[in-house]
C-alpha cells in the first residue's frame, strides 16, 4: 500500500474516532442528567467530566487530521 493510502486510511481512522467521541460525550451528559435526577450528584459531575474528556481527546485528533495535510490546512 503506497503512502498516500495510508494516509487516507489514517484520516479515515480519526474521523471515525472524532465522531464516536461525540456520540460518547453525548451518552455520557444523557447519563449524567439521569444521575441528577436520582440524586446522584457526584455520579453526574463526574459523567459530565468524562463528556469533556471526551471532548478534549477529540480536539486533539482533530489536531492531528490537521497534521496530515500540513500543506493545505494552514
Amino acid at each position: 500500500m503506497d503512502e498516500k493510502k495510508k494516509v487516507e486510511r489514517l484520516k479515515k481512522k480519526l474521523e471515525h474516532w472524532v465522531e464516536h467521541n461525540k456520540e460518547h460525550a453525548e451518552s455520557f451528559r444523557k447519563a449524567a442528567g439521569e444521575a441528577e435526577e436520582f440524586g446522584l450528584v457526584d455520579v453526574s459531575m463526574r459523567l459530565k467530566d468524562a463528556a469533556k474528556s471526551m471532548e478534549e481527546a477529540s480536539a486533539l485528533l482533530e489536531v492531528a487530521m490537521k497534521g496530515l495535510n500540513p500543506t493545505t490546512d494552514k
